[in-house]
């Protein structure tokens, strides 16, 4: 047999495994209620498929710059003066294709073989398993309702090893909690200090129910930004994303681009551009998220799932069923076989305390948020 690289021998993303399961199920003819895969329920906003439709027509699609068109990237450095009231010139900004692109990029300009990376548990797999592969050690650090399931700067001062970086993501993946603008300045600075790269994962934002997120952008320009078209603006099939990065990097991300990519998708690109003219439509589908959210929030307290993650953010419900199972993975595969709802295991986000949570996700429609809350509370109670 032919070898297989120790590097591909990484865990899956559970969460995919778990799609196809309910997949599966809706193709012998059994209804399923999506609460698994993070992604809207919506499409892209109209005036991004008329784009596309457009530009289907007219243009040979061929490839771009490895960064990105210039336009794309001069509306994001708007975006984030219209948003965040920073001035970011267009050329640190990286489209990439989707956020994973982005995280791949930033952790190949970043970190060697053998370097140490500090990140959240519960969080993203999706970094610590890049990482591994990467053969960068990761230092899991856990962290609870006791730190909002964020990470804080007296957690970071106790820990033995050095970081090379440190992974934040706010709003979380899984948990739904978000950085306070204090802590993002307290992290920002600890890293600064340290000669520690901060990488941002800031995917989430504009999905928020109370003030809005921060950006690690407003406190450092040596912090990596990773954003992604798939969330709020809705184009997660798109596979588009974008990276700020400090301008001393701009080169070696473009040459890194440049030799995995080519370039992002094209058409997605020349669509987005679309996007920020589609605000109200986009803020629409929040509002239904956040309609969504406040009906689980009522109704799962009677089905017996109390214990939350705060959910500042995302669509995302981090629940404790430590009273209901010892493991969330065969709690989850009941629950899709008995009830026809799928929701995914903790242990995709956390390798110490998952078998206790679940993540349920609130951005479908909202008569099938009812429906699950529904049979949840018949299937507990």
């Amino acid at each position: 047999m032919l070898k297989i690289s120790n590097r591909s021998l990484i865990p899956p993303f559970i969460v995919m495994d778990v799609m196809r399961a309910a997949n599966e199920r809706a193709a012998s003819g059994s209804d399923v209620l999506h609460l698994e895969v993070g992604q809207p329920s919506s499409p892209a906003p109209k005036k991004v498929i008329e784009t596309a439709q457009f530009v289907l027509a007219d243009d040979k699609l061929g490839y771009t710059d490895a960064l990105g068109i210039s336009l794309l990237r001069e509306k994001i450095s708007g975006h984030y003066r219209d948003t965040y009231g920073v001035n970011l010139d267009p050329k640190r900004i990286a489209i990439t294709s989707g956020s994973s692109g982005g995280l791949l990029l930033s952790f190949l300009s970043s970190f060697d073989v053998g370097d140490c990376v500090g990140m959240a548990t519960p969080g993203y797999p999706a970094y610590k398993n890049m990482l591994k592969s990467l053969g960068v050690k990761v230092v899991e650090v856990p962290v609870d309702s006791k730190s909002h399931f964020q990470l804080k700067r007296e957690v970071l001062d106790k820990l033995s090893e050095n970081l090379d970086g440190l992974i934040i993501s706010s709003p979380s993946n899984p948990t739904g909690s978000m950085i306070s603008s204090s802590d993002m300045r307290d992290l920002v600075d600890w890293c600064d200090r340290r000669g520690t790269r901060l990488i941002s994962d800031e995917i989430y934002h504009g999905i928020v129910y109370g003030e809005q997120a921060s950006t690690a952008l407003s406190y450092g320009t040596d912090v990596i930004i990773i954003n992604s078209f798939s969330k709020y603006f809705s184009m997660t099939g798109w596979r588009l994303g974008w990276m700020v990065i400090p301008e001393s990097m701009i080169r070696s991300i473009e040459c890194l681009a440049q030799n995995l990519y080519i370039s992002p998708p094209s058409l997605s690109q020349m669509a987005a551009v679309a996007v920020f003219d589609c605000m109200d439509e986009l803020n629409e589908n929040v509002a239904r998220y956040r309609i969504n959210r406040d009906i689980l929030l009522e109704k799962l307290p009677n089905a017996g799932l109390e214990r939350f993650a705060p959910v500042d953010g995302a669509f995302y419900i981090y629940a404790n069923v430590s009273h209901l199972t010892n493991d969330s993975s065969e709690f989850c595969k009941r629950m899709l076989s008995e009830i026809g709802v799928a929701m995914t295991p903790g242990i995709d986000f956390d390798g110490i305390n998952g078998k206790s949570y679940v993540r349920l996700c609130f951005a479908g429609a909202t008569q099938d948020i009812n429906q699950a809350a529904a049979r949840l509370q018949k299937w507990l109670i």
